[in-house]
């Protein structure tokens, strides 16, 4: 007897030559429920019954697993095995279709649609609610990069992950009432795309070989599309202000930041550390993590200050 296991995430019909071979071979094929995957090997000429239940141990029987559910295969097959069936009456668990990577993207995608259809809060929330979240996102998402915990980043990064299939759902109902726009595949496609066409060393004839030439051909693919009318525009205002230095004076070149005030040693100083090749930001951000974990700062008394 065989116990075939089906992937949700693929199409129906889809199967591994194994698995046509053993339907095809089988003396009957029963499922434990009806569906798309099991039409679709009815319509291939295989008869399937459809048989709710428990299975039992029948010879030559290939019975359908509830699609993707590898589980209940793995426990029918532990009932029937008993731990003492002779190799006559021997269970096997075949998958018969495999995820592809990235194929688990398609359950998050599935998850946030009903949660919009039936959820009271998130089927309320709009671009503007949710901005704060996808801050509060990254923000945390870099503290867990910091941290050095990879199980933290993993789990910071499907929160962000979210934000991101969550601003897309709500723009494929808005695209819906408009007739056109985009949803999470455009997005999808778009990076897809982008990445393509900005790495011709890897998809085309591109002749970069170092990170350096990689990134000066990138800066240069980049300039020509976005045919920029100033060398400022598309920085954003709202980064983080050492960011946002550093970001002007990459895109100013040989611009002078000398002064004795306090905002301009700050410039110079980050015009410093791009001249070393390192990020204001994070090196700041690092070397206030140090003081934080320093034992002697934990010791040192700390005034409140006045309203």
């Amino acid at each position: 007897m065989q116990i075939l296991v089906l992937s949700p995430r693929v199409a129906p019909g889809i199967l591994t030559l194994a698995a046509w071979d053993a339907l095809r071979a089988a003396t009957v094929v029963r499922a434990a429920e009806d569906g798309p995957h099991v039409r679709a090997v009815i319509a291939s000429g295989v008869a399937v019954e459809v048989t709710p239940g428990t299975p039992s141990l029948d010879p030559g029987t290939v019975w359908i697993a509830p699609v993707g559910d590898a589980a209940w295969a793995r426990a029918v097959a532990d009932d029937l095995m008993g731990g003492s069936a002779s190799d006559e009456e021997s269970v096997e668990v075949v998958f018969g279709s495999y995820d592809l990577p990235g194929s688990a993207l398609l359950d998050v995608v599935e998850v946030m649609d009903r949660l919009r259809r039936e959820c009271p809060w998130t089927s309320r929330q709009t671009h503007a609610s949710l901005s704060r979240y996808l801050l509060e996102e990254a923000h945390e998402t870099l503290e867990a990069l910091d941290s050095g915990d990879g199980e933290h980043l993993r789990e910071e990064l499907g929160d962000l992950l979210m934000q991101i299939v969550f601003h897309a759902r709500i723009a494929a109902e808005e695209s819906a009432e408009e007739g056109g726009g985009w949803d999470i595949d455009d997005v999808a496609a778009g990076i897809t795309a982008k990445l393509i066409r900005r790495s011709p060393h890897v998809f085309a004839d591109g002749a970069a070989s170092t990170p350096e030439e990689v990134d000066a051909a990138w800066q240069r693919l980049k300039a020509s599309e976005k045919q920029r009318s100033s060398p400022l525009e598309g920085v954003p205002a709202t980064l983080p202000a050492l960011a946002y230095a550093d970001k002007i004076i990459g895109r100013l070149g040989d611009v002078d930041v000398s002064g004795d005030d306090l905002g301009s040693r700050l410039l110079a100083l980050v015009a410093e550390a791009r001249a070393q090749d390192r990020d204001a930001e994070e090196t700041l951000r690092q070397a206030v993590r140090r003081l934080v974990q320093d034992p002697r700062a934990r010791r040192v008394g700390v005034q409140a200050p006045r309203d």
